[in-house]
């Protein structure tokens, strides 16, 4: 009786217990599916931000078809997100509930507002309006649903799962604040522009405390423990751009101070230009050290050269900074700044062109690929 007993709890737990990840589909869609980086979305990002730089830099082609280019993967991908969140639901509830892996979700965000701002020049407003809602309510949902897995969940990361693609948190914040401050002066309705510059001012600041936390956490993760070739990815690139876009961020708020009365901002302005520029300084210092780490895993280590998902992540940052320097350079006239920014800009496309052709190998080597047959 007692080992009945034993056996049927055993089963009652079995019966309770979640259902291991569905099983990866012979099918080459399926299985990219089943597989797809939950921060895809970063290809949103790379290409709407390398096309604002260009359109600063003067090359209106070169940024009306990254524009389209931005909108086409804005669709894809966000299809392709629903169709694996409805196709395979433990494997994509999993990557929620693993914090290290719930943070690339804020790509989304980011993704997001950055088509936005791309559409800001010429695209209906209302359009652009709607995306903004979107990306800040996706914001709210992701930020609290975190930290209450980490917090009250307990699905706490240890430092070493702690690496710049948390910084991802902080680029979405940032957007939400730069769409903000950009819609502002477009909406025909009394008084947006100031409860538009407040919304974006208050999120900046939270970005700001968010950025000093995660750079702190980051600094310790890299001293204190060793870090692999496969771990020196891509993702440490963020730092820079969660910088930029912070700068950015900060830019935007005083270009509106300008064009209208936005609360706060007089007595916020000497720290926002101050802690802008500090901010700027800090990830152009850290750029040579992020060239350091891609030659020591690339030619030290002998990491291979292929398509991964992530390098969209470190595209992104060099576009953000060309753009956050030529805008942070005009706002509290630093000619230096924009003069950087005109030649930065090319590294970005060059970047971005090149990534474009690693993923393009990789397509025609998995179509050359036979199927499994198992």
């Amino acid at each position: 009786m007692t080992r009945a007993r034993v056996e049927a709890a055993a089963a009652d737990r079995a019966d309770r217990e979640p259902a291991g990840p569905e099983p990866v589909p012979h099918g080459r869609v399926g299985s990219w599916l089943a597989t797809m980086d939950p921060g895809y979305f970063a290809a949103v990002m790379a290409t709407g931000i390398v096309g604002i730089s260009a359109r600063q830099a003067g090359r209106p082609l070169i940024a009306e078809t990254l524009l389209w280019l931005t909108g086409v993967l804005f669709v894809v991908l966000l299809a392709a997100y629903l169709a694996r969140a409805v196709r395979f639901p433990r494997r994509f509830a999993s990557s929620l509930k693993n914090p290290s892996t719930a943070v690339a979700y804020f790509t989304l965000v980011a993704g997001t507002n950055v088509l936005g701002s791309a559409l800001l020049p010429n695209g209906p407003w209302v359009l652009v309006l709607v995306l903004g809602i979107a990306a800040a309510v996706l914001w709210t949902i992701l930020t609290y649903g975190l930290l209450c897995s980490v917090v009250l969940a307990g699905n706490r990361p240890l430092l070493r799962d702690i690496n710049g693609l948390w910084l991802v948190w902080v680029v979405g914040t940032q957007s939400v604040s730069v769409l903000a401050t950009g819609l502002a002066h477009r909406l025909p309705w009394p008084g947006a522009d100031r409860a538009l510059g407040v919304a974006g001012l208050l999120a900046w600041s939270v970005g700001i405390v968010l950025y000093v936390v995660l750079v702190v956490i980051i600094f310790l993760r890299l001293l204190l423990i060793e870090t692999t070739a496969a771990e020196m990815g891509p993702a440490y690139w963020i730092l820079m751009g969660a910088t930029a876009i912070s700068v950015l961020a900060a830019a935007g708020i005083l270009a509106l101070g300008r064009a209208a009365p936005v609360p706060l901002l007089p007595e916020m302005r000497s720290f926002i230009v101050g802690f802008a520029v500090v901010l700027w300084a800090f990830g152009t210092w850290f750029i040579p050290m992020l060239v350091l780490f891609g030659l020591w895993r690339y030619l030290v280590r002998h990491y291979p050269w292929t398509y991964d998902p992530k390098l969209w992540s470190a595209v992104f940052p060099l576009g953000m900074y060309a753009v956050a320097s030529t805008v942070l350079g005009r706002e509290i006239g630093f000619g230096f700044l924009t003069a950087l920014a005109a030649g930065w800009v090319w590294i970005g496309i060059a970047a971005w062109c090149a990534l474009v052709v690693l993923m393009l190998a990789a397509v025609v080597e998995g179509l050359r690929r036979p199927r499994a047959t198992r």
